[in-house]
């Protein structure tokens, strides 16, 4: 006898769009989620792939986070925005984008485009001239979004300084 697995039918066009088939929805944090804020970015931290920042840090600036949500309340995803104004008067405001997390699970469905989409957007919305991140890592999503590898003196200087040397980031920037 043989026995063969039957094929999964062909998903139709109309429902390949992520927002009609992935339950997760993106929103604005709250204080509340720092607590899961923490836990999510924990795993990246002990990879080296972020900075430990404390509970408070999460808690005083969780409205810098959009988060991705499913039903029952668990993120799976989480990015910050921190809007940085110029330090000359009349000189548009860039924004830093950093903590950017998405659980395991859910790398390479398309929820990491999703964030740094509502991210772009929610600069666009806050007329910042530019948006800048660093990263340990490829930065390929970034890139594949119109971000560029540039010097670390074009970006804001006071979250430039915080940047530590030994890590090796690269910085990359969006002009909007």
């Amino acid at each position: 006898m043989i026995t063969a697995t039957p094929r999964p039918s062909a998903t139709p066009a109309h429902l390949r769009d992520a927002s009609l088939v992935d339950p997760l929805r993106v929103r604005r944090a709250g204080p509340g989620d720092a607590a899961a804020l923490v836990a999510l970015s924990e795993p990246f931290v002990r990879a080296g792939a972020l900075r430990r920042r404390p509970f408070d840090v999460y808690a005083a600036r969780a409205a810098d986070f959009l988060v991705a949500e499913e039903p029952g309340g668990l993120l799976h995803g989480c990015l910050a925005l921190r809007v940085h104004p110029d330090a000359e008067p009349g000189a548009a405001a860039a924004g830093v984008l950093y903590n950017f997390c998405v659980a395991r699970q859910r790398q390479g469905s398309g929820l990491g485009a999703r964030l740094l989409g509502a991210a772009l957007t929610g600069a666009r919305a806050q007329s910042l001239a530019a948006l800048f991140t660093a990263t340990t890592g490829s930065g390929r999503l970034f890139l594949r979004h119109g971000f560029a590898p540039v010097p670390q003196g074009l970006a804001p200087r006071a979250w430039a300084r915080t940047l530590d040397p030994r890590r090796g980031a690269r910085v990359l920037a969006r002009a909007l």
